[in-house]
């Protein structure tokens, strides 16, 4: 087991962040052993950084005790506090209170990450928090992701104190006089985390006297495991991928049928698609079923599944758009209106006598229908849309023109309505795209 030393914590940061350059932190520290011995140890290494204490006001006088810890702390060694009182706004469930905290000082932490332009968030996370988490995880038959523990460096976030027990920064505040306080509700056994610190953990430690320098070794190797399995995906990934970009992602739907049921799990969790009833559905669903998840929405089209980001594909919607004769728009097409014939194409000749105008573009309304140009007869803009083999996702993007009374004078880059083309001399219009 590393010794926890100042050099040990300045070489391994070192190595975290993997960058020579000099580099900006904010420490978030609740008053409690872990991080005031991590704020300890940046001042023996001579690391500048600056402070963060959330109080959520939850214990009472006791809360308060802890930050006046910090801010003691900061005031001795001239130290940036950024504090966050939580208050009736922050709105406190009646449950999940740890989750809503985490959230709560995650946003405080990042957005102060922003406001500072500070370049990391460093915590005092230690090795007996891993096996806490590693045990709450197997207990939820997690994933390889799950099972190799909370990550070093994710997201701008720095945990040096990883490979390093509570034992080892309980000695380290004794022999360096660091002063914290103790949270009296880790002792309860309400909670699971604290079940399996007082009851589990001890118990394992125990079993060998090496326990903690192997069990440090394992989250490594399952590290090292999850890299492996992370490029092995993506190979495969590749080879199921249709086409990409930035709005959209189109994959090969019976490719990925046939791979494993573990590696169609991974990928689909990838886009947020935990749920392994949800997955078989997925697979089990013909074309024109949708799934939404919380952050991505994914489509099926014939042989394809269509994943796009929600804000995409649930964005604002914009309800219409007023064309003026003779003056040109980029959004959300290129085109013009004119009264003028110019020598520019493609553009429709549109009869004035049989709309009402002003023209615009809009959406398509259940129950819209047109006469295709070409075409014989009446179509639901629907049924065009499945006979041409649009997709639901590609459908959303696609605009009407239309006049005033609702009429569908055209579907833009696909069909213009025979019913409007021009007769005799009647006056005409000119849409230009």
């Amino acid at each position: 087991m590393p010794q926890l030393t100042s050099t040990y914590l300045k070489e391994h940061l070192q190595s975290l962040h993997n960058t020579t350059e000099t580099q900006s932190f904010l420490l978030a520290l609740s008053g409690g052993a872990d991080s005031m011995v991590l704020a300890d140890l940046f001042l023996k290494a001579e690391i500048s950084f600056e402070a963060a204490h959330v109080n959520y006001h939850l214990r009472g006088e006791d809360s308060n005790l802890d930050q006046q810890v910090v801010e003691d702390f900061c005031r001795q060694h001239n130290i940036i506090l950024h504090t966050y009182d939580v208050s009736e706004k922050d709105n406190k469930p009646e449950n999940s209170i740890e989750l809503w905290a985490r959230e709560i000082r995650y946003d405080f932490f990042f957005r102060l990450l922003k406001e500072q332009k500070l370049d990391f968030i460093v915590m005092g996370h230690h090795l007996n928090d891993q096996l806490e988490t590693f045990i709450i995880n197997l207990s939820k038959a997690a994933g390889i992701t799950g099972l190799s523990g909370i990550p070093e460096n994710n997201n701008k976030i720095l945990r040096p104190l990883l490979h390093i027990t509570k034992a080892d920064i309980y000695k380290f505040a004794k022999e360096n006089s660091v002063n914290f306080r103790e949270d009296h509700t880790n002792l309860s056994r309400d909670y699971l985390r604290n079940q399996i610190r007082h009851d589990i953990s001890p118990e394992m430690e125990k079993t060998n006297p090496h326990f903690w320098e192997n069990f440090d070794k394992s989250i490594s190797f399952l590290n090292q495991a999850k890299s492996f399995i992370e490029e092995q995906l993506q190979k495969i990934l590749a080879d199921i991928i249709i086409s990409e970009t930035n709005d959209e992602l189109v994959l090969d739907k019976e490719k990925l049928a046939s791979q494993t049921d573990f590696v169609r799990y991974e990928i689909l969790k990838k886009y947020g698609f935990t749920n392994s009833i949800e997955q078989q559905k997925i697979f089990e669903s013909g074309s024109g079923s949708q799934f939404k998840g919380n952050t991505f929405n994914l489509f099926i089209h014939r042989d394809q599944l269509i994943i796009t980001h929600k804000n995409i594909s649930e964005g604002e919607p914009i309800q219409e758009i007023i064309l003026t004769p003779g003056k040109a728009i980029d959004f959300p097409e290129k085109m013009l209106l004119s009264e003028d014939k110019l020598n520019q194409k493609p553009y429709w000749e549109i009869d004035l006598q049989k709309v009402v105008l002003p023209l615009k573009l809009r959406r398509a309304k259940s129950g819209d229908f047109f006469y295709p140009k070409g075409m014989k007869g009446k179509k639901l803009v629907s049924k065009f849309f499945k006979d041409e083999k649009i997709s639901i996702l590609a459908r959303q993007k696609v605009w009407l023109l239309s006049d005033s009374e609702e009429n569908v004078v055209g579907i833009i880059n696909y069909r213009q309505d025979g019913r409007f083309l021009p007769e005799n001399n009647n006056p005409k219009i000119y849409l230009y795209l």
